[in-house]
């Protein structure tokens, strides 16, 4: 059934096959679903095959980058990709509606050096995702939910974040509450081998 495989390994549904057939698919076993779409059950899951997965929300707006909860989803954090996605300007040209019902758009410009482009799709590199989302974190609980699995996910990333944080500008607000959630996560990932061995005497 699936013989003709789509080049980036990703089945949306209604361009080659229904969302009826995937679905057939997926009982036989063949796919899986990924982010928006399926891929087959065999492939490993990547941060492309994430990125393609959920493209499709941007609306065609190619020079919109996945950030936030999205990105750290993207770039490995998470089984499941977030119930709304956000999404930032890499240009001046701002929005007058997101593009889709399930999609945040933040307005500020991410800087070019803070993007990478997993094929044609823009995404905010691990370290700066890393950063807002401590920064975004004391407005939305689920966002410090997702810093933390991110830390989970690659630990290195909350010293790239203290890194950034020193030399921010001390009076932005938002660095000081970002520091105290990122001593927080440093402190929870420490315990957490503690807790283990207590769990498994």
């Amino acid at each position: 059934m699936l013989a003709d495989v789509h080049p980036t390994f990703v089945y949306r549904p209604g361009e080659r096959l229904s969302l009826p057939e995937l679905c057939a698919a997926r009982l036989d076993g063949d796919v899986v679903e990924l982010g928006e779409c399926f891929i087959p059950a065999d492939r490993v899951e990547t941060a492309h095959l994430r990125a393609a997965s959920i493209a499709s929300v941007r609306a065609g707006r190619e020079d919109l980058a996945f950030a936030g909860a999205s990105a750290a989803w993207v770039h490995g954090a998470g089984a499941m990709p977030p119930e709304e996605h956000e999404l930032q300007l890499t240009q001046g040209r701002r929005m007058r509606r997101p593009p889709s019902p399930r999609t945040r758009v933040h307005e500020s410009l991410v800087a070019e050096d803070d993007v990478v482009r997993l094929d044609d799709i823009l995404v905010v590199t691990a370290g700066r995702t890393m950063l807002d989302l401590l920064r975004w974190a004391h407005k939305r609980p689920d966002i410090r939910n997702w810093a933390r699995a991110f830390a989970q996910f690659d630990p290195t990333l909350l010293d790239d974040a203290d890194r950034r944080l020193r030399t921010a500008p001390s009076a932005d607000p938002r660095g000081a509450r970002a520091r105290a959630l990122l001593e927080r996560l440093r402190g929870e990932l420490a315990d957490e081998p503690r807790r283990a061995e207590l769990r498994t005497r």
